[in-house]
């Protein structure tokens, strides 16, 4: 090895050594650089050790030469003398100028292109054909990931103008591997067929067609692995250990077969559980949130679920940077374990600032108005979470995401970040019928739940007919007040023409409605209100001789109805 490292440096120096020049020093007066085709001159002359003025000498091509080649733009330099004129003749590499891909149904180009960039390979790059493994590798690799094990690359590299090349990948996919067998070695506490129950992968089954669960997918297995540890460690068993797991594959790449070696161990209990540390909140407000008792059997769902609710608990009296661990003390001999749920509070925090980003077209004052968590304030675990579900309730967005990053030099402040993605709100409808007694039937209907970004809500309906034309109008701020009552505003109009009808059914009659309504919202409680209204309704009837019977006895009782 040491032998044929020599070898190859001395080669390395005997390319550069020919590559320099052997001449008396003498001025640089000008330097030319010649068969540049996309490297830019500049770029030569920064990794040049000389200049217009200096001395030249063989020591110093040398260095420029080792310089440029160092670069890995060029495969071919040399440095000659014109009398006082330095020419740098180069041969630049051949750079990446496109690269495609035919036969890839499963991923789409652009994701493979990332892939590839991770290691080096992408568009404007420098091609370097040593690295067309590596890309054919990468390539497979994500295909194998999906369980296509048969997948394989063919490269194919075409010559563009300007020293350019076009690398293509041909790709065959292939069939996904199926799952024949999965074989659990170890287990005594439950059957094979319980313990695959809780897998996602499993055997070709009458819905695989649908749910391809019979697809390997390492990612699936190692969920699957995650869900079988879950599974015993909630069933007592706190030594269970997943020793080995192997996958093996047919000779013609469709099967898999898995195996899986385990240890159970034994089925503990709890012998105790305590609270120790700095507790800083009242004893019995932590206790009644543990959720393991002594007698139980370990269930370490159980454990993880307390330590949450110990530290939500704590952050609500301003502790946003608790931590509870959950101590284990093992006796395996009498296959018993006692845990002590240490606290450690830390300080107290409060949240300096509220920033909102993502609500590009949603007003400051509308998502402000929903947080429960003051600026300025104490920290509240309880009110944040409130927070985020208030915003997430107006439905004016696709995502919500709170984060509490520390502020910068100090121990006890956070900035709360929320950041929102808008979604579109508004709905616009548009309907048609015939109808035998009213003929074609039209209706159009406009709702804006945050108009203009103001969170108000605005509907507006028209339906229209032979016999019935509705308009109505609707308007509401949630936010009269600061303290959240809303308020409402309603009006409406309907004209009815009976004797445009095509049936006698209807009698003969022309009746004219209009009215208004307010309306009032008090909040009771953080998901209840108490709506109250009042209406105001005006309608004109014009009744003939074949006017219903009914509708005469009403008008002669009221006013407001005139009969011809």
């Amino acid at each position: 090895m040491k032998l044929k490292q020599k070898i190859i440096s001395a080669l390395v120096l005997a390319l550069i050594n020919n590559s320099a020049f052997a001449t008396e020093p003498f001025v640089i007066k000008d330097i030319r650089v010649e068969g540049l085709q996309r490297t830019e001159a500049g770029t030569v002359f920064n990794y040049l050790p000389m200049q217009v003025g200096d001395e030249m000498s063989d020591e110093k091509a040398t260095q420029a030469i080792k310089s440029l080649y160092g670069t890995g733009f060029f495969k071919d330099v040399r440095i000659e003398a014109e009398g006082e004129v330095l020419v740098i003749t180069v041969q630049e590499r051949a750079s990446v100028a496109q690269i495609e891909f035919s036969g890839n149904k499963s991923f789409p180009s652009d994701k493979m292109k990332e892939g590839l960039q991770q290691i080096g390979i992408a568009e404007g790059q420098i091609f370097d054909k040593s690295q067309l493994d590596r890309a054919e590798q990468e390539i497979k690799r994500q295909y194998l990931s999906q369980g296509k094990y048969g997948a394989s690359v063919k490269t194919i590299v075409s010559p563009l103008e300007r020293n350019r090349v076009a690398v293509r990948f041909e790709i065959e996919e292939g069939i996904v591997a199926k799952i024949r067998d999965i074989n659990i070695v170890g287990n005594q506490a439950f059957t094979t067929e319980d313990l695959r129950a809780e897998f996602l992968l499993t055997t070709p089954n009458w819905m695989s067609w649908w749910n391809k669960d019979d697809q390997y997918s390492k990612q699936k297995l190692t969920a699957d692995l995650e869900t079988l540890k879950s599974f015993y460690m909630n069933q007592g068993y706190l030594e269970f250990a997943i020793d080995s797991t192997q996958v093996s594959i047919s000779p013609d790449k469709q099967d898999i077969y898995i195996t899986v070696n385990i240890t159970e161990g034994e089925k503990y209990t709890i012998s105790d559980v305590k609270l120790a540390g700095d507790l800083q909140v009242p004893e019995e407000d932590l206790t009644k949130l543990i959720t393991i008792q002594k007698g139980d059997v370990f269930n370490r769902q159980l454990v993880s679920e307390t330590s949450k609710a110990l530290g939500d608990r704590l952050s609500d009296d301003c502790y946003a940077f608790s931590n509870v661990n959950a101590i284990p003390e093992i006796n395996k001999e009498n296959h018993t374990a006692a845990f002590t749920f240490f606290v450690d509070p830390g300080k107290k925090v409060y949240v300096r600032r509220i920033n909102l980003t993502g609500n590009t077209r949603t007003r400051d004052s509308v998502i402000r108005r929903e947080m429960r968590q003051l600026e300025s304030g104490w920290y509240a675990g309880q009110q944040i979470k409130r927070s985020k579900e208030r915003i997430e309730r107006l439905q004016y967005f696709d995502n919500v995401e709170f984060e509490t990053p520390a502020v910068p030099g100090t121990n006890d402040q956070v900035d709360l970040n929320v950041n929102v993605a808008e979604k579109s709100t508004g709905s616009v409808q548009f309907g048609a019928g015939l109808s035998s007694n009213e003929g074609v039937v039209l209706g159009f209907n406009v709702n804006q739940p945050n108009f203009l970004g103001t969170g108000n809500r605005v509907a507006t309906q028209i339906n229209t007919s032979r016999v019935n034309t509705v308009y109505s109008l609707s308007f509401t701020d949630p936010f009269f007040t600061p303290d959240g009552i809303s308020r409402g505003f309603d009006l409406y109009r309907r004209d009815v023409d009976t004797d445009t009808s095509n049936t006698d059914q209807l009698g003969s009659y022309q009746s004219s409605s209009y009215g208004f309504g307010v309306r009032f919202g008090l909040p009771l409680t953080e998901r209840d209100f108490l709506t109250a209204g009042l209406t105001a309704d005006f309608t004109k009837i014009e009744l003939t001789d074949s006017s219903p019977i009914q509708y005469i006895n009403f008008c002669d009782n009221r006013s407001g109805c005139n009969s011809n």
